[in-house]
């Protein structure tokens, strides 16, 4: 697939884009070679390849999983105006 000029003028002129002749021209030339190599890429066989998570072979390390800090749920729901069973109470906004 690739782009003429026209094409890439209309996309400029939907981008709110003003392109000279030459930058129309420019940028013509470079979306074909983009879309070229997209083309090249989209017939690598990788029906037997794993997706990788990560392009580098890393594992992240992981810190114990530990309280900091006290539970203060108590005291913060002392000021709310409207609270139920340990959690908050709030109007409907949608019926």
């Amino acid at each position: 697939m690739s782009l003429s000029e026209e094409q890439v003028g209309q996309i400029a002129y939907l981008a709110r884009l003003s392109l000279s002749s030459d930058e129309l021209q420019s940028n013509t030339k470079d979306l074909n070679s983009i879309l070229s190599l997209a083309e090249q890429l989209a017939q690598i066989d990788t029906d037997n390849i794993t997706p990788m998570a990560h392009p580098l072979h890393m594992t992240q390390r992981l810190r114990k999983d530990k309280v900091t800090e006290e539970d203060q749920s108590e005291s913060f729901q002392e000021i709310a105006p409207q609270t139920g069973k340990r959690h908050y109470l709030v109007p409907t906004v949608i019926e």
